[in-house]
């Protein structure tokens, strides 16, 4: 097995209130940044684990967000694997 190291984006579905991006969006305004369209706020996680194959790690976070991670109602994830770790794993 080889430890992969991983990111997952979530963010809000399109069209779906945000409340903290409007906040974040009405300060930038605010502050003088007009040009700013539009803010959305979501979440970054990285991820370190073990699996036989770089698509084998890719598939157990995907699982993960489906059952645990990101609300399938609310929002949207992408799993993106960005390397292995040199001399990790069992």
């Amino acid at each position: 097995m080889t430890r992969y190291s991983l990111e997952i984006r979530i963010k809000p579905r399109p069209g779906l209130l945000d409340p903290e991006g409007k906040a974040i969006h009405h300060a930038l305004h605010s502050l003088g940044w007009g040009e700013v369209d539009e803010v959305r706020v979501g979440k970054v996680l990285y991820l370190d684990l073990d699996a036989d194959s770089e698509a084998a790690a890719a598939e157990a976070a995907t699982a993960m967000c489906r059952k645990l991670l990101a609300n399938p109602v609310t929002e949207d994830f992408e799993v993106a694997v960005t390397g292995a770790l040199e001399g990790a794993g069992s």
